[in-house]
């Protein structure tokens, strides 16, 4: 995290915390601007296929899906049952998913034999009652029979959405409702077998009895809504038409003569909203509530829909998201199995890789953002003591190769070489772009169709994606499997993606036989700071000793470089395990960034004592400075503020000591952070946390649209000292704030924090 140690007693700054991760900063350029252009977006198999094919397999996979939990609705809804060409494999036996306070099971339930007539039957249904829900448009709905006979043969999206009772497909309900007046062949369908003509009423397409009333769907042509018929009022002296009852829609408003007044009216509501339950705010702060209630004369209505219970609209309400979910979850699954058999025996969910795919701008409960922190550090533990292991080069030579290792430029073209991107969900899910099934196009009419790609992916279009999203999803992997299944599934998920890295090999560092270090150092004392006791001594004299000592041995810097990627890891997988995932993705991170920094590290190294026992060519005069300083070296070592404006060397032997009990200990990171606790603690907690300065004044900014702040700097070489001027424009006034500091890091995070202060004292902040 520091620089080359032999350049003399620097400063702490912010390095390592606040600053981009390696991962940003390669040397491929800028690649947060970089796009890659032509990328698939996929598509499950499983749901593909063509309607004259699908009709003729006879033989179906069926799973039951059922919703509970927070609806926003009175309405309990019913159970939907899922028919598919093929296995959904072992994930759908008995999956479950939870978004918004609303619970989906999804359970596998048995091959169903269904001949062509029910699959035609069972495919109008759906489309009609999607095109209804979605649409909620009379041509809409018109178009979707009228041309239900096309698009036979194409490749699509092929499967079929059944209502269910008591787990059995409903197909009396089925063929009945789908007996709609738009096909003139069935305008004579307008009572049921038991009413034959007895108690109709008549519609606007004739007499209909109320069986086949009850819980229909009709349009009203005159107002250009659908409604859901749910009972009947019975028109009497003691119960007249009133017709400034805002309720009723009555003839008088639409223009129209009724044959008789007294005939009862149609208790109706409106058709329930199309639910996009993933969304990450659904359902927060609302209360189930019903919806309102109408009253139709039945000679104002065009039935479109006889029967459908209300429970089956409310379940059919939710079935684009569930779709969608299914949709990813099937997806996940393919990649499990595309990264190859030697990745099959680690136990991970689909629902986790999903995890690991989406992004932040689908605006779903859960993304990619908190295990991309923890896959981040695994990948930069992994990358560093792999070099360490394999090169003898200098700290400065190996910090440069592993951020060449870890760029996203590098793990981008990984990423694209393993057909990867495909998977990765980058925008909010849309019901209106979303395919309904049977008619072979969104609501807009959009036609999508499936290409088959040579690695046997369906794909529906090409997008660019910018590369950055490519490597923080390739991280997220890492840190899902990590997660998962432990460091060697997350290790072995790197070395599929072709990444040329050894875990834990033999690290023979080159260094000199010592054979009576107390005469150096107070080893002693040390171990008792430290609660470890070496087995190799000259480790930890190696950790102590600066670039400028005057001796033949090595310096601290390759440990200390080691030691960095060691400790960053260990406390970003504490804080993932302590607090994940209760926090927020924001909230993981600035608990890493306050504890992974220079500042935080040389104030934890100065309040234990290391300060004496470091060796360096001024160890004399940084003792007498820190001890004459009037500086309190007590409380909490977490953020900026304590160690602000110390020695990087300080914080650079937090770093080294870590890697020295790394190597001593044969690797065992649960020792190395045994030992570094005692230094670090109290460690940063959610109640805690210091933000980083620049970042929350960035963020503020963003968040108030106002211009980015901008920062000037001067520096006084006679005293040594840099100036920074922070300024920013907030609501027609100009704010400013100065720092003062040994480097420009330092003085930067001063002055963002004057003028934080002023800001939130002038309540525009």
């Amino acid at each position: 995290m520091g620089g080359s140690a032999g350049a003399g007693a620097g400063v702490a700054d912010a390095r390592g915390g606040g600053a981009p991760s390696e991962s940003e900063e390669g040397t491929g350029g800028n690649a947060e601007d970089k796009y890659q252009h032509g990328q698939p977006v996929y598509f499950p198999e499983e749901l593909v296929d063509n309607w004259v094919s699908f009709s003729r397999r006879g033989l179906y996979y069926c799973y039951n899906i059922s919703l509970r939990g927070c609806l926003n609705t009175t309405a309990t809804p019913a159970d939907i049952i899922l028919a598919v060409k093929c296995d959904m494999g072992p994930e759908f036996l008995c999956n479950s998913f939870n978004s918004g306070g609303v619970d989906v099971t999804i359970r596998y339930m048995s091959i169903v034999h269904l001949n062509q007539e029910q699959v035609i039957f069972a495919r109008r249904f759906q489309t009609t009652i999607l095109s209804l829900l979605i649409g909620n448009d009379h041509s809409e709905v018109r178009d979707a029979i009228k041309y239900f006979h096309e698009l036979q043969v194409s490749v699509g999206v092929v499967y079929l959405l059944l209502p269910s009772v008591s787990g059995k497909i409903d197909w009396c309900g089925i063929k009945f409702s789908t007996s709609s007046v738009y096909d003139a062949t069935e305008k004579d369908m307008g009572h049921c077998h038991s009413c034959k003509d007895a108690d109709l009423l008549q519609t606007m397409d004739g007499p209909c009895c109320r069986c086949m009333l009850q819980n229909s769907v009709v349009y009203i042509p005159r107002d250009g809504k659908f409604y859901n018929i749910t009972g009947f009022l019975d028109l009497n002296e003691n119960n007249p038409l009133h017709f400034r009852d805002k309720s009723v829609v009555s003839s008088k408003r639409c223009g129209l003569s009724l044959t008789s007044e007294s005939n009862p009216l149609l208790v109706a509501s409106g058709l329930f909203t199309v639910q996009n339950f993933l969304y990450k705010c659904y359902g927060k702060g609302k209360e189930p509530s019903g919806r309102i209630a109408v009253k139709l004369p039945s000679e104002l209505c065009r039935v479109v829909m006889a029967p459908v219970s209300t429970n089956i609209l409310c379940s059919f309400s939710f079935v684009p998201s569930i779709m969608y979910r299914i949709q990813c979850l099937l997806l996940s699954a393919k990649l499990k199995i595309q990264l190859g058999p030697r990745m099959q025996q680690f136990n991970i969910t689909a629902l986790k890789i999903l995890e690991a795919l989406t992004t932040k701008e689908c605006q779903e409960e859960f993304s990619l953002e908190s295990i991309e922190t923890l896959g981040d550090s695994f990948l930069k533990y992994v990358t560093g003591q792999h070099l360490f292991s394999k090169y003898k080069h200098r700290e400065g030579k190996l910090t440069s190769m592993r951020k060449e290792l870890v760029s996203n430029t590098t793990l981008c073209q990984l990423a694209c070489n393993r057909n990867l991107v495909g998977y990765i969900r980058g925008e909010e899910f849309n019901i209106k772009k979303w395919i309904i099934p049977g008619l072979g196009y969104d609501i807009w009419g959009n036609t999508k169709c499936l290409f088959l790609l040579t690695n046997n992916m369906y794909i529906l279009k090409e997008i660019s994606i910018k590369s950055k999203r490519i490597a923080d999803t390739v991280e997220a992997l890492i840190g899902a499997y990590l997660s998962a299944s432990g460091e060697q599934a997350a290790f072995h998920f790197m070395k599929t993606l072709g990444m040329d890295l050894e875990l834990h090999n033999e690290m023979q560092d080159e260094r000199k036989i010592i054979t009576k270090s107390e005469e150096i150092i107070d080893v002693r004392s040390l171990e008792t700071m430290l609660g470890y006791a070496f087995n190799d001594r000259s480790l930890l004299i190696e950790a102590l000793t600066h670039g400028s000592y005057n001796n033949a041995g090595p310096c601290y810097e390759r440990l200390e470089f080691l030691g960095d990627a060691v400790l960053d890891h260990i406390l970003t997988d504490y804080f993932y395990k302590q607090y994940y995932p209760g926090c927020t993705p924001a909230l993981l991170t600035n608990l890493r960034k306050a504890s992974v920094n220079n500042c935080c590290y040389a104030h934890a190294a100065v309040k234990a004592g290391l300060h004496k026992h470091i060796l360096h060519s001024s160890s004399n005069q940084m003792i007498n400075d820190l001890e004459n300083s009037g500086r309190s070296f007590s409380g909490p070592s977490h953020g900026w503020e304590p160690g602000i404006g110390l020695p990087e060397d300080l914080a650079d032997l937090i770093e080294s000591i870590a890697g020295a009990i790394y190597l001593d200990s044969k690797h065992k990171k649960e020792v190395v952070w045994r030992a570094m606790r005692r230094l670090l603690e109290p460690l940063a907690t959610p109640k805690t946390v210091e933000l980083y300065p620049v970042s929350e004044l960035k963020e503020i900014c963003e968040r108030r649209k106002y211009p980015k702040p901008l920062y000037s700097k001067t520096r006084d070489s006679g005293v040594g000292v840099t100036r920074v001027d922070a300024k920013v424009k907030a609501a027609g006034t100009v704010y400013y704030g100065t720092g003062e500091g040994r480097n420009k890091k330092v003085a930067k995070i001063l002055a963002a924090k004057a003028l934080l202060q002023k800001l939130k004292v002038a309540s525009v902040a």
